[in-house]
């Protein structure tokens, strides 16, 4: 599917009832030293092919786990700002994102996210080879857990 097609399937979504979703919320601790606080809503799944459906919601100022992408993803930005920072040992790139904006990222992709000073709220869909969504990871990398599209579909997040 395009991106021009994605636009336009989300166009209404804007009047959608995501708070009738059943959200369930991730928060970080002491163990991190950035406010993690954020809530993933799953839409739909299909362990067999990979697939997962679903949307993130982040609070005010507040992240996700700095992550590995193990899927191709394709997201939109839905609601307000959103922040991605990628690290390597020779650069830092920060993007911000609004509504309506679309990217299609291939497997790899390793950053920290963030909502604005009003939080954001994405679409997900991934593609997972394997069934591997994500790696939530430390700040020097180390494996914390994988979320795959089977912890997805059973609310094991």
């Amino acid at each position: 599917m395009d991106i021009a097609t994605i636009r336009q399937r989300l166009e209404g979504f804007a009047h959608y009832p995501v708070n009738d979703l059943q959200w369930v919320r991730l928060q970080g601790g002491a163990a991190f030293d950035y406010p993690i606080d954020y809530w993933v809503a799953v839409l739909g799944t299909d362990i067999p092919a990979g697939r997962a459906e679903f949307l993130l919601r982040w609070e005010p100022n507040a992240y996700c786990h700095y992550h590995r992408h193990r899927g191709s993803t394709t997201f939109v930005v839905l609601e307000g700002e959103h922040h991605l920072v990628e690290e390597s040992p020779t650069e830092t790139v920060h993007k911000t994102w609004r509504p309506g904006h679309v990217t299609r990222k291939p497997p790899g992709d390793l950053h920290m996210e963030h909502g604005g000073p009003a939080g954001s709220m994405l679409f997900f869909g991934m593609q997972a080879d394997g069934g591997v969504l994500f790696e939530f990871l430390t700040r020097k990398g180390e494996l914390l857990r994988t979320v795959t599209v089977e912890d997805l579909a059973t609310g094991n997040v």
